[in-house]
Formats: C-alpha cells, structure tokens, sequence
C-alpha cells in the first residue's frame, strides 16, 4: 500500500464517521415522535395550513381565492402567521433561542409556498427546524425537521443575511408527512367557466345557489361558501329555510354537512364525507330497477341513488333533523 493511501482511507473513514454521527440525532427523533403523538394522522397540520392560506386570503373581504393575487407584504407575513397558528394549534411553548419548545427541545418554525424556499436565519444553526410547505395549486403538503448545518446551506444572502437549504442536501429533512393531499381550494381548481358563472349571480344566495349546483360530489369548505356568500351570516345561507338546502330540493340536490346523520348519507352514496365546516352537494333520483346494484340510502321511505346525467329531475328527500350532539 502506497503511503498516501493509507493517509486517503484514513481522511475518507474520518468524513464517514462524521456523517454518521450527524445522521444520529436524539433530539430531532424525539421532536419528531412528540409532534406524531400530538396529530398522528397529519389532520391537523394539514387544516392549520389550509386555515392560515385563506386567511391571507380573506375571501370573505377581498372575494379572493388565488395565492397569486396576494400582495407581496401578505405573502411575506404567511410565515409568521404559519408559525402563530401552529403555536395556537399545538400549545408549544415558546422556545429560549428559537421559535418553539417542543419536547423541552428548541426548534425553529419555517415556512415556504416554494419547496425549498425556507429562509433560514443564522442564529438557526445547530439547532433543529421545523420545515413547512403548502402548495394550493397542487394541494399538497409537507412538515419536516433537519438540524440545521452551516455546510449545507446556500452561499448567497438576502438583505436578512438568511440563506436556503442546498438542493443537494434536503435530503438530509427527516419528513413527518411529506407530498399528503392539503384540503382543496375548490374555487382555484373548478372549471373556469363554473367559477365565472358562480360569481356573476347577483347575490351572495345566488352565489352560493350557483356553487352548490355545478361543484359536485366534492368536498366544499367553510372559507369557500365565507368567499362566495361574502356575507357575514353566510353558514345559514346553505341551510334549510330559505337557503341553499332548501332551494336546491326542488332540483333534486342534496347538501350534506358535517352532522353525523348527513356523513352517514354520504357514505351510503359512496361520497367524500364532509369534515368539520364542509358540505357535499350531489343530484339524487328515487332508485329504480334500471340502477340495480348502485349504492343508495333510504329517506322519506324510498330508496335514493346518485343521479346520471339521463335522469329526470325530481325533488330531493329531505335530510333527517340533527341535534347539537349529532
């Protein structure tokens, strides 16, 4: 063996071991196992950062419904709102150096729209950061954490002296949940002509009317029917009495909400079930031979089944009655 070979093992072992140390991280596994506790299917990571996008977003307000028409002050201000909500969300504590205190262990909290884009100061160093990325175009998510390494960070600053995570090395991000459905921004991702259609009625009933009849079979949130009523008691528009529960019946439509009873419905119809503050809207006929083994419900003493765009219209059933405990 030729003397510098020996010297090229020894300098090649070093850097191994290295890494390897800087892969064993007790701390970052005991944040990480602590956060899963706290939501162990992502849920609510997921809501908080659907929640936090439209609040930017103000539809109720502003009557928008597109990242892309944010104001630049608003998009900067996402991150620390991101921040607040987890925090108001989580109850973590407030951290000595950094943002948090999780698990008795100091951790950052960023967030980016752009995967990758996490700005990460450099008082960040050494210690642990909680990653955040939420893409409404896609509708997907991610949360993660990496210790923070100077090496691995991007040569160039900004004004705040931050820098980003080099591409090469995001694979040192030890995902939570990584690429997982964010709920859908239905007013982004319907057809256009739908959409132009639903905010040319004249009032925030017709509106919502309007949205309910051609968004269908797809899970619609509180913060959708908050943009397109634009009203302040907005929630009673979809019910009964006068809204667009009852105005829709004649059509043959049913609005199902978050009650258990309505979630019920929706299962037996092979629907999304809506979640907290959602509603599912779908055309329904009273079954007949012809819809054979089509999954149906039983309302008003008939059968019911999901209409095909050849059915007659004929009025819906009515919903059954719910309880505050439903």
């Amino acid at each position: 063996m030729l003397p510098f070979e020996e010297a090229d093992i020894k300098a090649a072992t070093a850097v191994a071991l290295q890494h390897a140390a800087a892969a064993v991280d007790p701390e970052l596994d005991k944040v990480c196992e602590h956060i899963k506790a706290l939501d162990p299917t992502g849920r609510r990571f997921a809501r908080v950062l659907r929640d936090t996008i439209d609040q930017l977003l103000n539809g109720e307000v502003t009557g928008r419904y597109d990242w892309k028409t944010l104001f630049k002050t608003e998009k900067t201000h996402a991150g620390t709102l991101v921040e607040i909500n987890l925090q108001r969300e989580f109850r973590f504590a407030d951290g000595d150096a950094m943002d948090y205190q999780i698990a008795g262990v100091d951790v950052d909290c960023k967030y980016s729209q752009q995967f990758g884009g996490w700005m990460i100061p450099p008082e960040a160093v050494g210690h642990l950061c909680l990653l955040a990325w939420a893409d409404d175009y896609k509708s997907l998510w991610s949360i993660g954490l990496v210790r923070i390494r100077e090496e691995w960070l991007n040569t160039g600053n900004n004004r705040d002296l931050k820098l980003t995570i080099k591409a090469a090395h995001r694979n040192k991000i030890q995902w939570i949940w990584h690429d997982e459905d964010l709920p859908e921004n239905v007013l982004l991702h319907m057809d256009a002509a739908d959409r132009e259609a639903v905010f040319s009625a004249s009032s925030g009933q017709g509106r919502l009317n309007e949205l309910f009849r051609r968004v269908q079979k797809r899970r619609i949130g509180r913060n959708v029917v908050r943009t397109v009523a634009q009203q302040k008691d907005y929630m009673k528009r979809v019910r009964g009495n006068g809204g667009s529960r009852s105005a829709l019946r004649a059509e043959g439509i049913l609005i199902m909400g978050d009650y258990a009873s309505h979630r019920e419905i929706a299962d037996q119809l092979g629907l999304p079930l809506p979640d907290e503050g959602e509603f599912v809207s779908a055309r329904v006929v009273a079954a007949t031979p012809q819809h054979e083994d089509t999954p149906r419900v039983s309302l008003d003493g008939k059968q019911w089944v999901l209409a095909q765009p050849g059915d007659p219209v004929e009025p819906a059933p009515v919903l059954p009655s719910h309880t505050r405990q439903d």
